[in-house]
């Protein structure tokens, strides 16, 4: 049985503002080399959501299509994390007028507001779900649109690789809740570092 709580309602409007990548197979760990994640917009309502605003090429891959979508960065009134790694999370501070959502909480200017993220409702039509695995903290972003639903999620790092996660804390959780995603019906995924993709019988399980 799949109890993943789905969201109420229909977004207005979304998008991916930059494609994420990250170099694949890896290397030693003092190998350099590029990492972005990829950047998502949501908004539904009163609410103009930013997902995972962490590495990118330059500040510019976030700000200009946002821009190009009619919303300046102090217009964003919510950010929302996947988990805590540098890549996901660095350019948080683009948006100075956002709440930031993540597994524990709310948090703004001096203000924390704890909640666990698991069936939360940040807007009409986008919720978050606890998918521990990549990391503990690890949630991910249900957003019902128009066509269908689309989930923003570090459980894939792009549409084919890896399919074992090489920094995962717990591959049988990761394994378990990509299931129980797919298992959502038709869905669109949004993965940490690659573009977005409809799952077919090559999406790693």
């Amino acid at each position: 049985m799949n109890d993943i709580k789905l969201p109420s309602g229909v977004v207005d409007d979304w998008g991916v503002l930059t494609d994420g990548y990250a170099p694949w197979p890896l290397g030693g760990m003092d190998e350099t080399g590029s990492v972005a994640s990829t950047i998502s917009f949501v908004r539904s309502g009163e609410h103009t959501i930013i997902h995972d605003p962490g590495l990118v090429r330059s500040r510019a891959a976030v700000l200009d299509p946002l821009g190009d979508r009619g919303f300046a960065a102090t217009e964003v009134t919510d950010v929302i994390i996947s988990h805590h790694h540098p890549d996901h999370t660095l350019n948080v501070a683009l948006f100075e007028n956002a709440k930031t959502h993540d597994v524990w909480g709310i948090y703004q200017n001096d203000q924390w507001h704890s909640r666990m993220a698991d069936g939360a409702e940040v807007a009409p039509g986008v919720t978050l779900v606890h998918t521990p695995g990549h990391t503990e903290q690890d949630i991910s972003t249900l957003v019902r649109t128009r066509d269908g639903l689309v989930v923003f999620t570090h459980l894939w790092w792009t549409d084919s690789v890896p399919e074992e996660d090489p920094f995962a804390v717990n591959s049988d959780l990761l394994h378990s809740f990509r299931e129980r995603i797919l298992g959502l019906g038709p869905v669109l995924i949004v993965p940490g570092h690659g573009a977005a993709f409809e799952p077919s019988s090559k999406t790693p399980r």
